[in-house]
């Protein structure tokens, strides 16, 4: 039988832990599609070819792992929210940017110091798809970055209060 263990005091967490964030991730289902994530082994995809430093800086400084995710299909007939995931793992080096016959190869940046990133993203649903003539009726999501007028951001924050709103759509 097990001795009785005296309770001990509950650890702090380090600071650099903090609740979730949500972030609104687009694909182009050609490409990676929620079916394609959750058909991944684990139902996890890298998250390759961002060729934007305002979102790889996403990536790199406020993105952490569980972090929650809306998977949007862009670039298609009806672009949309199609699913949910979690941050998986932490950023490292985008392979595709030192391989020339990649769409998304970049000749300048050096290896030693790579100038783009990954991190890995896991499908945990798909849900209905949301379209953005959907989003754009509910006056709660009209911050939702996506929404804006010229957004182009492949990867963008989201509120909790989106978030809360977008769930409740699903």
């Amino acid at each position: 039988m097990p001795h009785a263990r005296t309770p001990q005091a509950v650890p702090t967490p380090p600071a650099a832990q903090r609740p979730a964030r949500y972030w609104l991730m687009k694909s182009e289902p050609d490409e990676c599609s929620i079916d394609d994530a959750l058909a991944a082994p684990h139902q996890t995809v890298p998250w390759t070819g961002v060729r934007n430093y305002q979102a790889r800086n996403f990536m790199r400084d406020e993105m952490q792992v569980g972090d929650g995710v809306l998977f949007y299909h862009s670039s298609c007939a009806e672009p949309g929210i199609a699913g949910l995931a979690r941050i998986a793992s932490t950023t490292r080096a985008d392979p595709t940017q030192f391989e020339p016959e990649s769409p998304y190869f970049d000749p300048k940046s050096p290896p030693a110091q790579p100038r783009w990133l990954l991190l890995d993203v896991q499908a945990l649903r798909k849900t209905r798809l949301l379209p953005l003539a959907e989003l754009r009726a509910v006056p709660a999501l009209a911050s939702l970055r996506v929404l804006q007028r010229g957004n182009r951001l492949s990867i963008t924050p989201v509120s909790d209060e989106e978030w809360a709103q977008v769930q409740s759509l699903l």
